[in-house]
């Protein structure tokens, strides 16, 4: 079974209750293919000559595949742009930038490949448990793509004011995901540590290189060098962090309300959780019903589940809730908020078909719309009992 052959067998549309309506922001649909959403930021302020922070967008997209979503520009040109994988579409005037609480929901169509009969029955079966009973609503793998060899969090020794660690974990650890040029300038920032002034001279131009260039001038101010990484980044280590101490207080909240025999195990990005097979009655109701806040210094937790499971992923941290917070610099904290344990796909669908690509072999065309922040990929794994393979992860995957 295999996820993701071609770009087409993955397609992500964007619904946003953002409309035209006037303004100075020029509103954009933006459509990609094997194309990144940053990536694709950036091809737009290169070819425009724009400055990064005056485009925005809701939410990334993922790299491996056709999606659909929406950009706002700044004063930004009244024009179409086309490049080889992506088309930029004008759309009208808006009054702000768009946001992720713009978006009402993302619809997708997803191909699973290369199956048995079997497999295709049961992954049938599968799909309407799904739309009836829900998903462990988890932060999947496309969170953790700015965790390093190390598996440790550059968020982590941010909060607990190692801004070095920080650093170097975000410049110079290697990465499963850095292509060759990349490995090689981590590979110098590596060897040259501290010596400021004989790493510049041996890097690339980059951002990388500019922040080495400021070490060169005050080589101990870690702290401030880290505040001139672009802020979207620094945004990704905090949530990246966060959203693996959210995935732990969920896997504990499944292991105190399931039975053990009712559970299964997978990896998501640097851990081990648990998704239900099946739940009671009883337990569907639970579960329905609850909702864990975003760990965060933010947090006003009340004596209850979700404080003991918030207390207990940070103990194992050796962190305390009023550590997980950062105090420099201050464009930079965690999200706030509840989310919700489960989520039911809508308009769920599928179609049984031959499979062009594998002769003899079966696909299954999956059609649902999602809410905000859940994952795709997440059903899939639901649906395929959590063994399918992604050939495009497997060769490339996206950092989150």
């Amino acid at each position: 079974m295999k996820l993701k052959c071609v770009p087409e067998d993955f397609q992500v549309e964007e619904l946003i209750r953002l409309r035209p309506g006037g303004g100075r922001f020029a509103f954009y649909e933006l459509t990609k293919k094997s194309l990144g959403t940053p990536e694709a930021v950036d091809a737009v302020a290169q070819r425009w000559n724009l400055a990064r922070s005056q485009i925005g967008f809701a939410g990334l997209k993922d790299r491996h595949a056709l999606t659909r979503q929406f950009v706002t520009i700044d004063g930004g040109p009244r024009q179409n742009l086309k490049q080889t994988n992506f088309e930029l579409a004008y759309r009208g005037q808006v009054n702000r930038p768009v946001q992720a609480r713009d978006i009402e929901a993302n619809r997708f169509t997803i191909v699973l490949r290369d199956m048995s009969d079997a497999e295709l029955a049961t992954a049938e079966q599968a799909v309407a448990n799904v739309a009836a009973s829900g998903v462990a609503n988890y932060f999947d793998e496309q969170r953790f793509g700015s965790l390093g060899e190390s598996g440790e969090f550059i968020g982590k020794p941010w909060c607990l004011g190692d801004y070095e660690r920080a650093l170097w974990l975000a410049l110079a650890e290697p990465n499963v995901h850095d292509r060759p040029l990349e490995r090689e300038q981590k590979r110098i920032l590596r060897d040259f540590w501290g010596r400021w002034a004989e790493c510049k001279n041996r890097l690339e131009r980059s951002h990388r290189r500019s922040i080495v260039t400021f070490l060169a001038d005050k080589p101990t101010d870690f702290k401030r060098a880290l505040a001139l990484v672009r802020q979207d980044l620094r945004s990704i280590w905090l949530a990246a962090f966060q959203s693996d101490l959210w995935n732990r207080m969920l896997a504990g909240l499944l292991k105190r309300i399931c039975r053990p025999e009712q559970l299964v195990e997978h990896d998501i990005g640097p851990r081990r959780v648990v998704f239900f097979r099946q739940l009671d009655p009883e337990q569907q109701q639970t579960l329905d019903a609850f909702e864990l806040p975003l760990p965060s210094a933010r947090t006003r937790w009340t004596e209850g589940v979700a404080r003991e499971l918030a207390e207990q992923v940070l103990a194992e941290e050796n962190m305390a809730p009023r550590e997980l917070r950062v105090k420099y610099p201050r464009d930079s904290f965690f999200s706030k908020g509840d989310r919700r344990v489960l989520f039911r796909p809508s308009e769920v669908g599928c179609t049984a078909d031959d499979d062009e690509l594998y002769p003899g072999k079966r696909k299954l065309t999956l059609k649902f719309l999602l809410p905000r922040g859940s994952y795709a990929t997440i059903v899939v794994k639901r649906i395929t009992g959590l063994g399918i393979r992604d050939d495009a992860e497997a060769e490339s995957p996206e950092q989150g």
